[in-house]
């Protein structure tokens, strides 16, 4: 299920940084944006100069033969042994299902509005003393001018300050104000829209109205391409701005859903190339939108035919090129997941030492893409490895109980886990049954207790759970299987 608090407060957070370190607003709206970032934790919402190339808007795809990290020159320093074709097990690896019945029946998707009467209607609530106060300072500034430079600021604080009484209707008109009198004075892509816009689409998101959140998104990052040159703001941009592909991906937004996955990776990769370019290819700064790019990969090789967008039935030649291409460029997952994974490897190990431990988190992080890919043999001596990372540890049963004591569902990965987090048994209205064999399938699944044939969240989770390949456990070095897993799930947490 989409959590639309999470992506507000993921939106506020990154706004509220992004302020911080500006110079075209005051600290004050960064301050109030902080303390909307407090009020949301504690309630539910109301019901390009060096490295000017930048990644395809929405909506559209360029698929290119690139290499995975090209600043860090990993992309295909594999061995003899990648020639390996992973089995195609596309088909039956799974994520949990998106829950869209939170979503509205309809969306507006109207094209941006360029002109925005400058008088507010009446607010349906008492304005706070906040809003109260930025009104005021707008009637001042508006004596000087309909366009005055100061105006724009004052708009997005008296946004602010709607937000934090749940006004987001009226916040977003303010915003689209602040929006155009931007441009009117300082330019089409200038800047200083980046606040008001990431303002407008955190209000969109708490109502709910996510395709036209997905549409500011998009001029959003049309605005950020132009405006921010090389640099961390720049770095965080393209990073937000893969994040938001994915959550688009995740709530079907959009005709071709692979496409939103294509243009993560860009994003992602592009950031790796930002940082590497400043900073070194050994930066610890690096490993983020490299989980971001192994994220990607993981999605891009689970991405079936049968998705429920559709994105295979469309006549539109262009986007049957589109497709043909991802479809080839899914064929290079397997090898791109390696290279990105022995990336995090190589840096890790730069920058911790030879340290057992965290060799052998990446090489079970390594043995993991490989079993889910089917490439059971070299999982395996992958396991191998790491078990003779820690063998030499004192503490070393600790770490080997802690990564292979249990079976786990793959990926076993922060972002794709396949499965939600499990519940106590008093807790649940699910529970399970089930084992693990050595090669990490699913077998002999029962659902105990009172049964209700009609949770179709209960009903969907035993299909994935069925489906999901599985790390086994481990005894002495070798996979064993394991029997009578009871796990519970509470459905209605979800």
């Amino acid at each position: 299920m989409i959590d639309s608090g999470n992506l507000k407060e993921g939106y506020l957070t990154a706004m509220a940084a992004s302020l911080m370190r500006s110079t075209t607003y005051s600290k004050s709206c960064a301050i109030g944006l902080l303390c909307l970032l407090a009020m949301v934790a504690t309630h539910a919402l109301a019901q390009q100069p060096a490295s000017d190339e930048m990644p395809p808007e929405r909506g559209t795809v360029t698929v290119e033969d690139v290499e995975v990290v090209d600043a860090i020159d990993v992309a295909d320093d594999l061995d003899s042994h990648d020639a390996d074709s992973p089995i195609d097990t596309a088909n039956e690896r799974s994520t949990m299902p998106v829950d869209d019945s939170h979503l509205p029946a309809t969306a507006s998707t109207a094209p941006e509005q360029e002109q925005v009467d400058s008088q507010l209607d009446a607010p349906p609530v008492a304005d706070s003393a906040d809003v109260a106060a930025f009104r005021q300072a707008i009637d001042r500034t508006e004596a000087q001018g309909a366009y005055a430079e100061t105006l724009s600021e004052q708009l997005l604080g008296l946004g602010l300050a709607l937000q934090q009484q749940d006004r987001h209707d009226e916040a977003i008109e303010v915003f689209k104000r602040g929006v155009h009198v931007a441009r009117i004075n300082n330019g089409l892509y200038a800047g200083e829209q980046v606040p008001l816009l990431q303002s407008e689409i955190v209000s969109h998101i708490a109502t709910e109205n996510y395709l036209e959140a997905d549409e500011r998104q998009a001029y959003l990052y049309r605005v950020q391409q132009r405006s921010m040159t090389l640099g961390e703001e720049r770095t965080m941009a393209l990073m937000q701005q893969a994040r938001w592909q994915r959550q688009a991906y995740d709530m079907g937004l959009g005709e071709q859903s692979f496409a939103r996955l294509l243009n993560m990776w860009d994003l992602y990769r592009l950031a790796v190339t930002d940082i590497s370019e400043r900073e070194g290819d050994s930066s610890p700064k690096l490993l983020k939108p490299l989980a971001g790019m192994l994220q990607s990969q993981y999605l891009i090789a689970g991405f079936s035919q049968q998705t429920s967008d559709g994105g295979l039935s469309t006549n539109d030649l262009t986007a049957r090129q589109d497709q043909s291409r991802f479809f080839a460029y899914q064929r290079e997952s397997y090898k791109r997941g390696q290279a990105v994974i022995r990336a995090m490897y190589d840096i890790e190990q730069f920058n911790n030492g030879d340290d057992p431990v965290t060799a052998a988190e990446s090489l079970t992080l390594l043995g993991d893409w490989m079993l889910w890919h089917g490439v059971r043999e070299r999982a395996l001596a992958s396991y191998a490895e790491a078990f003779t990372e820690l063998a030499a540890l004192d503490d070393a049963q600790f770490h080997i109980d802690r990564l292979f004591g249990q079976p786990a569902p793959l990926p076993d990965f922060d972002g794709v886990r396949p499965l939600p987090p499990r519940s106590s048994a008093n807790e649940a209205d699910l529970l399970l049954e089930f084992g693990v064999t050595p090669g990490g399938r699913v077998v002999d699944l029962v659902r105990q207790g009172e049964v209700d044939e009609d949770n179709s969240q209960a009903n969907r989770l035993v299909r994935v759970l069925r489906k999901t390949r599985f790390r086994p456990r481990f005894e002495d070095g070798e996979p064993v299987a394991t029997e009578k897993l009871n796990w519970a799930y509470d459905t209605t947490q979800w």
